[in-house]
């Protein structure tokens, strides 16, 4: 290392070579610890998402530091290295000014990636501007958090955004979850009979885990509204059991002859207009039998 002269080509050719096979090998020791601490995690604490965006920004500040370096060993690079960091920090200023926004997702990823009020994979339910959307976190980048709807559909929502609105997480502790099926009957109907009806069609569906019961809500204007009420495994069965058990439960009213009551009008016309020209078809057909 004294034989070389930093300020010869020979020397600053070398010292590349060196800085590029150290910057190899730290790159290389980051990544390795990085995954011996991932495959460590059984228990999945940390996030695999966040943790391999972590290793990409560490290994690029590496490179960084290892280019500085360079740079200030080498006295030809020396004076251009000072004149770029100072062009670099009037340019971040004016670039942070013009890009708040990009800024404020970038802030709010990285509480995302920290705070972890979900991890990929999760259902949650979000307000978006096509309404209420729920959906499984398939990416959480430092701008955008993804969801893929039941219908496959991807709802790409900013992270400014999703942090400063309030959001249902329904697998955070336990995937299990509550199908509520409503159904309304007439007052004339038998509201055992019903309740009865309904339990044995949840008990019936192979799905379900657990029949938690089916209690009179509401004494409406024109139904006794009731609310089956039932265990499944995660939200996408619980929504196709509350799809079977709804059109069930009308296919089987109707064959035990119990009204599902629906709202319906009577008009009453106490005049009609009259129509224009009916007197002189009704003079022409006077005349005629005249």
């Amino acid at each position: 290392m004294a034989k070389i002269q930093p300020d010869t080509w020979s020397g600053a050719l070398i010292l590349a070579v060196l800085f590029w096979v150290g910057g190899l090998i730290l790159s290389w020791i980051l990544r390795r610890a990085i995954r011996l601490v991932m495959e460590r995690d059984r228990d999945q604490r940390i996030d695999r998402m966040a943790a391999s965006f972590l290793s990409k920004v560490a290994s690029v500040f590496v490179w960084v530091v290892i280019l500085m370096f360079y740079a200030h060993m080498i006295p030809a690079l020396d004076r251009l290295s000072t004149a770029l960091l100072a062009s670099v920090s009037v340019a971040s200023i004016v670039i942070g000014l013009a890009a708040q926004s990009t800024l404020a997702n970038f802030v709010a990823g990285l509480s995302l990636i920290f705070y972890r009020p979900f991890r990929l994979g999760d259902r949650i339910q979000i307000n978006a501007p096509t309404g209420l959307e729920t959906g499984i976190v398939e990416d959480v980048s430092l701008g955008y958090t993804v969801l893929q709807t039941f219908d496959n559909r991807r709802v790409i929502i900013s992270n400014s955004v999703i942090s400063n609105t309030v959001m249902v997480n329904l697998t955070a502790v336990h995937p299990r979850v509550m199908a509520i099926v409503p159904f309304s009957i007439s007052y004339d109907a038998d509201i055992d009979r019903a309740r009865a009806i309904a339990l044995e069609l949840a008990e019936a569906h192979a799905d379900i885990e657990e029949v938690v019961g089916c209690p009179v809500l509401l004494l409406n204007t024109s139904s006794v509204d009731l609310s089956l009420r039932v265990w499944c495994a995660d939200p996408a069965i619980a929504a196709t059991v509350k799809y079977d058990l709804t059109e069930a439960i009308k296919k089987r009213f109707d064959a035990e002859g119990i009204e599902i009551p629906f709202a319906y009008q009577n008009v009453i016309v106490k005049s009609l207009p009259a129509l224009a020209g009916s007197d002189k078809a009704q003079k022409k057909d006077k005349d005629g039998q005249q």
